[in-house]
C-alpha cells in the first residue's frame, strides 16, 4: 500500500499540468517540412551524404523541420498582430480603408494580420531555402576536396577517433563559413 501511494505521488508530481501539452504540428507545417527536407536532401551523392550526416534520416528532418515551421508560423502571426495594432493605432480610419474588404470594413484587422503574417512566412521560407542551398554547395565543395586527398580531408575535418565524421564536420564548417557574410535582420 505504501509503495503504491509513493508511485501515485511520483506520477502526480511529474505529470504535466493541464493545458501545458504541446500542440501538434499542422498538416501545412508537415507539408512545408517535407518540401524543405526534400530540397535539402538534394539529388547528388554528396548532398545525400551531407543530409544523412546532419539528420540521420528523412524522418528526423521532417520532425524537426515541421516543429520549426510551426514556430516560424506562430512568430510571424504574433509579429504581424503587433504590427497591425500599431498601424491601426496610428490612424484607424486609414487602416480600415486599407485592409477592410466587407461593407463596414470591420474585417480590417484580420485581413491585415493575415497579409503581414503570410509575407513574413514567405520571407522566412526564402531564408530557409538559401540556407539549404548553402549546405548543398558546401557538400559539393567537401566532396571535391575529399576526392583530391581522402586522408588529408579526414585529418583536417575529422574529430572522432577514426575520423569518420569528417564529411559532416567539413560540410557544417563550410556552410557556416559561407553563411557568415549574409546579413541577418532578426526577423
Amino acid at each position: 500500500m505504501k509503495r503504491v501511494l509513493l508511485v501515485a505521488i511520483a506520477l502526480v508530481a511529474f505529470a504535466a499540468p493541464a493545458g501545458t501539452a504541446v500542440a501538434k504540428t499542422s498538416k501545412a507545417d508537415k507539408q512545408e517540412a517535407k518540401k524543405e527536407c526534400r530540397a535539402e536532401r538534394g539529388t547528388t551523392a554528396a548532398e545525400r551524404e551531407a543530409f544523412k550526416a546532419k539528420w540521420g534520416g528523412f524522418g528526423h528532418c521532417l520532425h524537426q523541420t515541421a516543429r520549426e515551421a510551426k514556430a516560424e508560423r506562430k512568430a510571424a502571426k504574433s509579429s504581424a498582430t503587433k504590427d497591425c495594432r500599431d498601424e491601426r493605432k496610428a490612424d484607424e480610419q486609414a487602416f480600415q480603408d486599407k485592409y477592410g474588404t466587407n461593407h463596414n470594413k470591420k474585417n480590417a484587422f484580420g485581413k491585415c494580420v493575415s497579409q503581414k503574417a503570410k509575407a513574413k512566412e514567405k520571407k522566412q521560407d526564402k531564408k530557409d531555402a538559401a540556407e539549404a542551398e548553402t549546405e548543398k554547395n558546401a557538400a559539393q565543395e567537401c566532396d571535391t576536396e575529399r576526392s583530391a586527398d581522402e586522408k588529408a580531408f579526414a585529418d583536417k575535418y575529422g574529430t572522432n577517433h577514426n575520423k569518420k565524421n569528417a564529411f559532416g564536420k567539413g560540410v557544417s564548417q563550410k556552410a557556416h563559413e559561407d553563411g557568415e557574410g549574409t546579413p541577418d535582420d532578426g526577423s
